[in-house]
């Protein structure tokens, strides 16, 4: 069975951090490009960052550029999202998830039940 297992979401303060984890079992994670994505209330999924097999590029949306940082252990099947500088806008449940791009909106594959982050004074 595959499971992909988010944790780490917390509610903080504008400009405090955050990382989050998540747990890869039932299929070969070192074999795959894995997304970071996020959903706020009324809005679809936006990609927030990928990082591709054998950690050879990273990127990130626009808007977390600088204050993200995602990385993987592949001898833990794990993916990890380092979040700084907060703001009230990446408030949102945050999803790791296989997938790809398809005119402009992100296709999930295998995806977590996500981890929720809440920014707010």
């Amino acid at each position: 069975e595959v499971q992909l297992v988010e944790s780490g979401g917390g509610s903080v303060q504008p400009g405090e951090s955050l990382t989050l984890s998540c747990v890869a079992s039932g299929f070969d994670f070192s074999r795959y490009d894995i997304y970071w994505v996020r959903q706020a209330p009324g809005n679809g999924l936006e990609w927030v960052t990928r990082i591709d097999i054998g950690c050879l590029e990273t990127y990130y949306t626009h808007s977390v550029k600088g204050r993200f940082t995602v990385s993987r252990d592949d001898a833990k099947s794990t993916l990890y999202l380092q979040m700084n500088d907060l703001k009230p806008e990446d408030t949102a449940m945050y999803y790791c998830s296989t997938g790809w791009m398809e005119s402009g909106s992100f296709i999930p594959h295998y995806r977590g039940h996500g981890t929720q982050v809440t920014v707010s004074s």
